[in-house]
């Protein structure tokens, strides 16, 4: 059986050079699938709102076109597109009950009886009660549910979701994450979703595309982003890494022998996107909470066969679900280590000298050309 791809949202060498020489986006192809939740990821200015709006007929392409299912959209306007956007602001008509600015886009098409497609959408988004309130009477989350509901109300082919819960705090944030999800699973079309929050993108999202500098620099699910991040920049951006400068010494059967400061550490050659010959450099990879620490005094009981470090902790500090430690080391001078409050050694503190331990499976290796800390500061701004 073959999949129906009549409402995949496809994207080929689009691009966007403005008047002034600056271009957003570069020539780029992507295939979003009919029903699924995807997300483009970047920091400010990486050309993700501007590849969401120029889908939505927003802004015009410099190069290429843009197809929904079969229909070439890159000349018709937005009105004209099965499109609908859901912006950060919500934009929702004061004047006007929440039931009328559901059904706004129904009247305006000249359609009498709207009472039950507009009950139906309440419904769905969990605000049947509130029909007859005033936008300025809901909190900023029942707000966005609002202007969810009245875009999906014209039953479009995709839904463009820009920043949506930006002007949300972090809890509510949480629960409208969750909230979003819930709905595109329950009418299955198309969400695409412009973020620059990690974790947002992740939990939401089926499919990420990481955008930096109006490129995709990586795309996937987020599970292979995060484990096997391709580039130092993705690396970075999504969750914390220690990356680690190392020399191809030897291979041993599917694995990569290290010289890294002094020591051996041993990388799966599959999971290496970096050249591996001999005396060739490659940055090695490792999260934070993969790894375990251990008190140099208690060294001798650390199983065989892991990758290890020697340092000493330099700063710690508790967060409640786990500790996150810094470590100085002859390899990295900040080695992170997050650790799981649930036996906690008395000893491990600012000054301890310990041994840092891993699976190899859970390395990585990526190209030691690359800046090792591209998508640092983009994270650290974003922030701010």
């Amino acid at each position: 059986m073959t999949k129906d791809t009549s409402g995949d949202v496809r994207l080929s060498g689009i691009s966007k050079t403005y008047d002034n020489g600056f271009t957003a986006v570069h020539p780029l192809d992507l295939t979003v699938p009919q029903g699924s939740f995807f997300a483009l990821l970047g920091a400010s200015g990486c050309g993700k709102t501007t590849t969401l709006r120029m889908i939505a007929g927003l802004e015009d392409p410099t190069s290429g076109t843009v197809h929904l299912g079969e229909q070439e959209v890159t000349q018709l306007p937005p009105y004209k597109r099965p499109v609908n956007t859901v912006f950060q602001s919500y934009a929702l008509f004061p004047h006007l009950d929440i039931f009328e600015n559901v059904a706004f886009g129904l009247r305006r098409r000249g359609i009498k009886s709207v009472k039950k497609q507009v009950e139906d959408m309440l419904e769905l988004v969990q605000l049947g009660e509130q029909a007859r309130k005033k936008p300025h009477q809901l909190s900023g989350g029942q707000q966005q549910r609002v202007a969810v509901a009245r875009a999906l109300i014209n039953h479009p082919k995709v839904l463009l979701l820009d920043e949506p819960l930006g002007a949300l705090d972090l809890k509510l944030r949480r629960q409208m994450q969750l909230e979003l999800k819930r709905i595109q699973t329950e009418v299955g079309i198309t969400f695409i979703h412009v973020t620059h929050d990690q974790e947002e993108a992740m939990t939401m999202a089926d499919t990420v595309a990481v955008m930096n500098a109006g490129r995709v620099e990586q795309l996937g699910s987020p599970t292979d982003l995060y484990e096997n991040p391709q580039t130092t920049f993705v690396a970075n951006f999504l969750g914390t890494s220690n990356l680690i400068e190392a020399e191809v010494d030897s291979k041993s059967g599917d694995d990569i022998v290290l010289k890294a400061g002094g020591g051996k550490l041993v990388l799966p050659e599959a999971r290496c996107s970096a050249p591996t010959t001999t005396g060739g450099k490659v940055l090695v990879g490792v999260r934070p909470e993969k790894i375990s620490l251990t008190h140099a005094d208690d060294a001798g009981e650390i199983a065989e066969g892991r990758n290890r470090i020697t340092g000493r902790i330099a700063d710690s500090s508790f967060i409640g679900v786990s500790t996150q430690y810094v470590i100085d080391s002859p390899v990295c001078p900040e080695f992170e280590v997050y650790a799981q409050n649930i036996d906690r050694d008395a000893r491990l503190v600012p000054g301890a000298e310990v041994v840092l331990h891993w699976n190899p499976a859970h390395t990585f290796g990526l190209d030691a050309a690359q800046d090792i800390d591209a998508g640092v500061a983009e994270v650290e701004e974003e922030a701010a």
